[in-house]
C-alpha cells in the first residue's frame, strides 16, 4: 500500500505540470445541455402514447405531431368531421378554410378516419402535442422503436395500401466511441399511391407483439363500424377507405434531424390566405393557435409563451407604460433638484436605505440623540392622564357621538328609561284582538269628499 501511495503521488505531480487537472475537471463535468434538458415524458410513456401512431405513413404522421400541438383545434375539427361524415380529401380541406385553426388540423379532416381516433381521448392527444414540442428527437426515436418492434413481429410490411422501406443505418464514423449507440436502421412508411392514402388501424397489444412495458400497456382507441376492415384487424393491420389527396399533405418526417419537413409548394396551393416563404421549408410552433392550452413543460411555456395574443400589452397592464414611466422620472428629477430624497424605486432600494438607516444610527450618536429627541414629546403626549381625560369628555360631550355597544354606561337612569319604554311596546303589542279591534281608526278624509261646500 505504501509502494502504490508513493506512485499515485508521483504521477498527480506529473499530470500537474503537464496541465491534466483542467481537462480531468472538464471530462468530469458533465454538459450543460444534459443538466438543463429535463424530459418531459420517460421512454416508456413515450411509447405507450405513440402506439397508436407509430405505424401511420410518415406524411401523415407528420402531419398528426404538428396537429397534435394545438388541441384545442383538434377537437372542434373533430365535432366539423362528425358534422360532414361524407366530405374528405382536398375538399373538406377548402372547406374549413375560413376556420380559425392552425393548418396542420385542417389538413387532418380530409381524413375522417384519423379524427374518429383522436376525438376518442383528447387528453391523450394533448400529451402527445406536448411531448414532441418538448422532446421531439425522443419522439421519432419512439417511432422507429415501435416499427422494429411491429416489423419483428411480422405485422409490418409492404402490402396493397403502403410501401415499408427500410433504409440502411449510416455508416459509423472512423472516430471510435467507446460507449456510443450503434446506429439504427430507419424504417420508412409510404402510400402505395402517392395520391392515396390509406389510415391504418390496429390493436397496438396485437401488432408489436409482447409489450415490453406491462406497466405502461398502450391504448387502444378501436374504430366505429364501417371505417374499416374487420377481418384484416384480427390478422394485424386493418385500413379504411382510400382518401385521394394531391396538396393536403404538406408535412413529412425528417428522422435524420428529428422534426419535419414542409413542402411549401403543397402548402401553398391549399392555404390561399397564409402563404409561405419558400425558405420556410421547416415546421415552426405558433403560439397563437394555441387557444390559451397551457404547455406542460417549463421551456416551452418560456420558448412559446412570448408569443401568446396580448404579450406585447403586458408591461402596460402592469404599469410600465412609457408615458408614465417618463413622468415619474421627471417627479423624481425635481424632487431631487429641491433636495427632497426620491422614493425608492424597488424593494431592494428600499431595504438598503433602511439598512443604511439603522447603521447611521448604530455609529453616529448625534443622529441617534436627534431621534430619541423627537420621539419624546410624542412619548409624553400619549402617557399624559389629564390629555386621555380630556379626550373622553369631549367624546362623550359631543352630540353627534354615534350610539355603540357601551353607550349608556355612563349614564344609568337614561338606559332605564330606554328600557321601560321598550317594556311598555311589548305589553301594547301582546293585548289581545279583541281590545285592539275595538278602537276605530281615525283616518284623514279629503276636502274633495267633503261634499264640496265651503266652510262658512
Amino acid at each position: 500500500m505504501r509502494i502504490d501511495r508513493r506512485f499515485s503521488t508521483v504521477l498527480l505531480a506529473w499530470l500537474a505540470l503537464a496541465g491534466w487537472p483542467e481537462q480531468a475537471a472538464r471530462a468530469a463535468d458533465p454538459p450543460a445541455t444534459t443538466v438543463q434538458s429535463e424530459a418531459v415524458f420517460r421512454q416508456e410513456e413515450l411509447d405507450q402514447m405513440l402506439a397508436p401512431l407509430a405505424l401511420y405513413p410518415d406524411a401523415l404522421l407528420a402531419q398528426v405531431l404538428m396537429a397534435s400541438t394545438y388541441p384545442g383545434d383538434v377537437a372542434d375539427a373533430v365535432v366539423w368531421s362528425r358534422a360532414h361524415p361524407d366530405v374528405s380529401g382536398d375538399d373538406a380541406v377548402r372547406q374549413v378554410a375560413n376556420e380559425p385553426w392552425d393548418p396542420s388540423v385542417q389538413s387532418l379532416v380530409a381524413f375522417p378516419a384519423v379524427l374518429v381516433t383522436l376525438g376518442q381521448d383528447p387528453a391523450w392527444v394533448q400529451r402527445v402535442g406536448d411531448a414532441f414540442l418538448a422532446q421531439p428527437a425522443d419522439v421519432m426515436d419512439s417511432v422507429q422503436r415501435l416499427r422494429r418492434q411491429a416489423q419483428a413481429a411480422g405485422n409490418l410490411q409492404s402490402s396493397e395500401q403502403q410501401r415499408v422501406i427500410v433504409q440502411p443505418a449510416p455508416p459509423a464514423s472512423t472516430t471510435t466511441v467507446v460507449q456510443a449507440p450503434a446506429p439504427t436502421q430507419t424504417i420508412v412508411i409510404e402510400p402505395a399511391d402517392p395520391q392515396v392514402v390509406y389510415v391504418p388501424s390496429y390493436n397496438p397489444s396485437v401488432v408489436y407483439g409482447t409489450w415490453p412495458n406491462p406497466s405502461y400497456p398502450p391504448a387502444y382507441y378501436p374504430p366505429p363500424p364501417g371505417y374499416y376492415f374487420g377481418s384484416a384487424l384480427v390478422a394485424g393491420l386493418g385500413f379504411a377507405a382510400g382518401v385521394a389527396v394531391i396538396d393536403s399533405i404538406w408535412g413529412d418526417c425528417d428522422w435524420d434531424h428529428g422534426d419535419i419537413d414542409i413542402d411549401v409548394e403543397h402548402y401553398n396551393n391549399l392555404n390561399r390566405t397564409r402563404q409561405l416563404n419558400i425558405n420556410q421549408n421547416k415546421w415552426q410552433h405558433n403560439a397563437v393557435n394555441r387557444d390559451g392550452v397551457p404547455y406542460r413543460d417549463r421551456a416551452s411555456r418560456e420558448r412559446y409563451g412570448q408569443r401568446l395574443p396580448g404579450s406585447e400589452q403586458r408591461a402596460a397592464l402592469r404599469g410600465r407604460e412609457p408615458v408614465r414611466a417618463a413622468e415619474r422620472e421627471r417627479a423624481r428629477q425635481t424632487l431631487s433638484q429641491r433636495g427632497i430624497e426620491a422614493p425608492a424605486s424597488s424593494n431592494r432600494e428600499a431595504r438598503e436605505r433602511a439598512q443604511a438607516a439603522g447603521r447611521e444610527m448604530r455609529d453616529q450618536p448625534q443622529a441617534r440623540q436627534r431621534t430619541q429627541a423627537s420621539a419624546q414629546p410624542r412619548r409624553r403626549t400619549q402617557s399624559s392622564p389629564q390629555v386621555r381625560q380630556q379626550a373622553r369628555q369631549k367624546y362623550s360631550s359631543s352630540p353627534r357621538t354615534r350610539d355603540n355597544a357601551f353607550a349608556g354606561a355612563r349614564n344609568p337612569s337614561r338606559s332605564q328609561v330606554v328600557a321601560s319604554r321598550g317594556e311598555a311596546s311589548r305589553a301594547s303589542a301582546s293585548r289581545p284582538k279583541l281590545e285592539r279591534s275595538g278602537r276605530q281608526v281615525q283616518r284623514a278624509v279629503p276636502a274633495a269628499s267633503r261634499g264640496g261646500g265651503r266652510r262658512r
